[in-house]
């Protein structure tokens, strides 16, 4: 028999997207085993009546709240609903804008979604977010010394979302399969700039996820029974560690890594290697 799952209701109010509440919140969660929250999220409260709508909803489920909201009236009116509903109330951002406070001695400014601002950062991202999408799969291999990271992996390896969330981070990441008996893209011998890395994962792993994808869509058939079987997955783990070898280039095991753990890597390995640019030394 399975667990029984306890299910709490969890307000998130904030004037902004929300993701930052969201992120909190999940990270917290992840933390005890057997519970689940029911999520309701309230992006963009920056009016009376906005909040209002979310008071109603906090008043017909009751449950902990989370905000992020940088008007102070609409957070004390959240504050005094919450306590006059018993419920738990945290603003998650006002312990790290005190000790921000404190140590910089400066004011806070108060900018609602001052994260989202459409700075060179943000054109930054989207033009890597650009860059990203045009190289996925292999795609236009002639510029790829344009990219930051190159990244190779059999198929099923989460190299497309690795990417995307890279390109998320400011980071141009192109991504090419590695399919046995088929050359690599003569420019990948070329490159002077971009940081070239590759990814594997168990034969299980790789196994699991491909069934998965063609239960998806659905689809049979002895090409599809090849992509499955497990010695040819087996071959094709083998050659993505020869080639790595042969070339000197990282290869990470994401078998049991999350998009995100498999993109902090790839992070750091790319911040040595610029700094080794940075100073002349090998790509």
């Amino acid at each position: 028999m399975g667990k029984t799952r306890n299910f709490f209701h969890l307000h998130m109010v904030s004037d902004s997207t929300g993701e930052t509440l969201m992120t909190v919140a999940r990270a917290a969660t992840a933390q005890y085993e057997d519970v689940q929250a029911i999520e309701h999220v309230y992006p963009l409260v920056r009016s009376t009546r906005q909040l209002d709508h979310a008071l109603d909803e906090i008043e017909h489920a009751p449950g902990i709240i989370l905000y992020t909201l940088v008007d102070p009236e609409l957070a004390g009116r959240l504050e005094q609903a919450a306590r006059a509903a018993g419920v738990p109330c945290v603003n998650i951002l006002s312990p790290v804008f005190a000790v921000f406070q404190s140590y910089l001695n400066v004011r806070l400014t108060g900018r609602i979604g001052g994260q989202h601002a459409l700075d060179a950062d943000y054109f930054h991202r989207i033009e890597a977010l650009n860059f990203t999408m045009l190289h996925d799969d292999g795609q236009i291999p002639d510029n790829l010394d344009e990219a930051d990271v190159v990244l190779l992996g059999v198929s099923r390896t989460s190299k497309t979302p690795t990417c995307i969330y890279l390109a998320n981070r400011g980071i141009k990441a192109a991504n090419i399969p590695i399919v046995p008996d088929i050359p690599l893209p003569r420019q990948l011998g070329e490159l002077r700039r971009a940081m070239v890395v590759a990814v594997v994962a168990s034969v299980e792993r790789i196994q699991q996820v491909r069934q998965n994808r063609i239960l998806t869509l659905n689809a049979g058939g002895f090409e599809n029974e090849t992509y499955v079987d497990r010695r040819v997955i087996a071959r094709e783990i083998a050659v993505t560690r020869k080639i790595c070898a042969e070339h000197g280039w990282p290869l990470i095991d994401v078998t049991r890594r999350s998009i995100e753990e498999t993109a902090a890597e790839i992070m750091s390995l790319y911040r040595a290697h610029k700094s080794a640019l940075a100073n002349g030394g090998a790509a």
